[in-house]
């Protein structure tokens, strides 16, 4: 595996070895030694989640506040994405900033994304699988998010509003200056 920060401190992108063959390829998703020894830090997950999306669906932007703040490793089994990690750290210097990154089943990436930020992706590809583990369990009291088109993240999702499709809930997040952080 190979790691690289990217420019929000604590996120970092993940490239695993892949090994191909004439029968397909082998790849290890995690490992939690060589996790420890490229990231610094032990993590223990403890949810994995997944998801089956079709082009267009956004979700997101989303997080957990408090003491079930979760930290994710998220990845593509099949499709693509167009991954987003907002940094919610108030004390980070980087706090307010965005990253987008694609994931797919061709590029196998991950991004792993410290507690403190908010994240969201949107689908690319029919049917896209999307799958992620999380640090600390889900806690509905404490989900919390912000809307996807706020003007302040002025974030590109790459599809025009009018092919978005968001959720009810998710249409009636907050704005960044008045998310409860």
């Amino acid at each position: 595996m190979t790691v690289k920060e990217t420019k929000l401190k604590g996120c970092f992108i993940i490239e695993p070895k892949i090994f191909k063959d004439a029968r397909g390829y082998f790849q290890e998703t995690f490992n939690q030694k060589t996790f420890r020894e490229l990231i610094g830090e032990t993590i223990s997950f403890v949810q994995d989640n997944e998801s089956m999306s079709s082009k267009g669906v956004l979700r997101g932007l989303h997080y957990q506040r408090g003491a079930y703040a979760q930290a994710k490793l998220v990845r593509v089994i099949k499709g693509k994405v167009l991954d987003i990690a907002v940094d919610l750290r108030k004390d980070s210097p980087t706090f307010g900033e965005h990253m987008a990154i694609e994931l797919s089943e061709e590029n196998k990436l991950q991004v792993f994304l410290p507690r403190g930020f908010a994240h969201g992706f949107i689908v690319l590809e029919d049917q896209t699988l999307f799958s992620y583990k999380c640090d600390n369990f889900y806690n509905k009291s404490s989900e919390a998010g912000i809307i996807y088109n706020d003007p302040t993240l002025n974030i590109d999702w790459l599809v025009p509003n009018e092919a978005v499709l968001i959720s009810e809930k998710d249409k009636c997040l907050p704005e960044f200056k008045n998310a409860k952080l």
